[in-house]
């Protein structure tokens, strides 16, 4: 028991600093998974989660700072009796979470890892499930744990930890995340991974006197009932499998492979500061050896005002919302492809030199 009882400590404890740290990376990438949560309480439960909404970002650095102050805590054992109860309330509000997001498909990704270690919805239901019996452990026990050192130097630890990780969410929140985990990551080709990365491998699922049956080929016996075709090698699948660019009713996704693009990138006019996109329109204007375009995902009537305040004359295409969150969480935020591979991303604090572009090029 007392073995178990260690290892519920340090396992737990790690586990919840590695998952903070994740979050702290890309905390805007936490907060639009925030919002798509109170979305869909406001739409299921009731109205008045839509105000957190706004407080997406701020809840995001909280409690992505939480989770890693928490876990240090566990491991040094720093006020444990505290902490067992902040992490049993946490884990009984997230695997409710989890499981209400899996038992009803509302929210397909729970963002417990952020886009580093993608989960299945039952596969977060049972992540915290596991965690459940742990933390329940660490609870009963919360007693006779010892403190690896005194009350004074467990604060340091854990408060200048704190205070570190906040500045490190905000750095990230006013440039990009330090590592990006998505398929939009710099070096990454985007027609490649717009295809799969081997042929996939089909098999027939079909049923016959209540009992299932899996075929490589399609059976000839008309006794068995098709229920679905399921992929076997679902890990070669594509990527990427939502951006396309149009505008007019027309596709020009191929035609932003080709060649050098500077995209501007304008998730939503409404959070966007015409007065921050000076040096941005200054690049686009003075970059001659690529072609610049702006791909957003509001109204046409809505960005051609917004063009005609930031005095913009750029080509403009429509792209998916979510797609342009996915490629950048800065908004105006600036990528470089050639030919389809990212060799550059900025957000719009630190837009690069033409020079720096054409040494990209």
């Amino acid at each position: 028991m007392k073995v178990l009882k260690e290892f519920s400590r340090y396992f737990v404890g790690g586990l919840f600093i590695f998952s903070g740290l994740i979050k702290v990376n890309d905390p805007v990438g936490t907060a639009i998974k925030l919002e798509e949560y109170f979305e869909v309480f406001a739409y299921e439960f009731a109205p008045f989660f839509e105000y957190f909404i706004p407080a997406s970002l701020f809840l995001s650095v909280f409690l992505s700072v939480l989770e890693v102050a928490l876990g240090l805590a566990l491991l040094l054992g720093f006020k444990v009796k505290e902490t067992a109860w902040a992490l049993l309330i946490m884990i009984v509000f997230f695997t409710f979470l989890t499981f209400y997001s899996a038992y009803f498909n509302k929210v397909t990704d729970c963002g417990c890892f952020g886009d580093a270690i993608k989960l299945t919805p039952w596969e977060s239901f049972a992540k915290d499930i596991i965690l459940c019996f742990f933390i329940a452990l660490i609870f009963i026990n919360r007693n006779s744990y010892t403190a690896l050192f005194d009350v004074k130097k467990g604060s340091i630890a854990v408060y200048g930890a704190s205070g570190f990780l906040v500045i490190t969410a905000i750095i990230a929140i006013r440039n990009l995340p330090f590592i990006d985990f998505r398929s939009y990551a710099i070096g990454n080709d985007l027609p490649a991974l717009m295809e799969p990365s081997a042929e996939l491998v089909y098999e027939y699922v079909m049923e016959k006197e209540g009992t299932e049956f899996r075929f490589k080929d399609y059976p000839t016996d008309n006794s068995y009932n098709f229920k679905e075709m399921v992929i076997t090698n679902p890990e070669v699948q594509p990527k990427i499998t939502d951006l396309a660019v149009w505008k007019d009713d027309i596709e020009y996704t191929s035609e932003l492979f080709k060649g050098n693009k500077l995209l501007i990138i304008i998730q939503s006019i409404e959070k966007t500061d015409p007065n921050k996109t000076e040096e941005i329109k200054t690049l686009g204007l003075e970059l001659k050896n690529a072609a610049t375009w702006v791909l957003t995902s509001s109204s046409q009537d809505d960005y051609q005002q917004f063009s005609k305040q930031a005095q913009w004359q750029f080509p403009f295409f429509f792209t998916d919302a979510t797609v342009l969150k996915t490629i950048i969480r800065s908004s105006p935020g600036i990528v470089l492809l050639k030919n389809g591979v990212v060799v550059g991303k900025w957000h719009y604090n630190a837009t690069p030199s033409v020079s720096e572009i054409q040494h990209l090029l």
